[in-house]
């Protein structure tokens, strides 16, 4: 069971359209109810958006992208680069085994890093296609299942709207004739009114001359 029952008293397919003077003065009225602060505060019954939680570096990136400050730092992309050996001012000169090393060190990750790349290569080259097609006819059936959703939808709320407007107009000649009916019981109240204050303006009337010929 819903927690708001709305109802709609609305007949757009019988009611005329509101003038423009009728449609100012009912936005005058809307906006007497408004408080000031309606266009810059929330509604009570929205609630506060969730105070978001980000880890440290996320709160730097999002720092960096409000200045408009570079990207910097990030991933070295140079140990992935083949090394070059380490020169020597002489042949005679004794090599420096810490830079061998280490030379040793960034060949061995670049060589590692090209031979999963071209693991990579060869499955994506392998199984990619048939990949992407599965994927695109997963998409396929998601996109159509929505559009038939919202054709269905579409369909329900042209149904309802059509079987509003023959009720509507079905019930125009009954509104019709309760609306003059209820103008002619008005019109009859406001004539018995108007009669009542003319015979209350006669006895009066009376009244007073009676007064006038007693005192005379």
């Amino acid at each position: 069971m819903p927690l708001i029952n709305e109802s709609h008293d609305s007949l757009p397919y019988i009611d005329a359209a509101p003038t423009a003077s009728a449609h100012a003065q009912a936005q005058q009225l809307i906006n007497a109810e408004l408080s000031p602060e309606h266009t810059s505060t929330m509604h009570p019954w929205i609630p506060e958006a969730p105070e978001p939680k980000f880890s440290q570096f996320i709160q730097q990136e999002l720092a960096r992208k409000a200045q408009g400050a570079p990207l910097t730092g990030g991933i070295d992309l140079s140990r992935y680069e083949a090394p070059e050996a380490p020169t020597r001012a002489s042949d005679t000169e004794t090599p420096n085994l810490d830079e061998w090393r280490q030379t040793l060190q960034k060949a061995y990750a670049s060589s590692s890093h090209l031979s999963k790349r071209h693991e990579n290569l060869a499955l994506l080259e392998e199984h990619g296609k048939n990949a992407w097609l599965i994927g695109n006819s997963q998409l396929e059936e998601i996109l159509g299942s929505l559009e038939k959703e919202l054709a269905e939808t579409k369909e329900a709320s042209e149904e309802v709207n059509k079987q509003r407007k023959i009720a509507q107009e079905a019930s125009q000649g009954e509104l019709v004739s309760l609306e003059e009916t209820w103008k002619r019981g008005v019109g009859a109240i406001l004539d018995v009114e108007l009669a009542s204050e003319g015979l209350r303006m006669q006895i009066l009337e009376h009244r007073r001359q009676v007064a006038q010929q007693k005192a005379h």
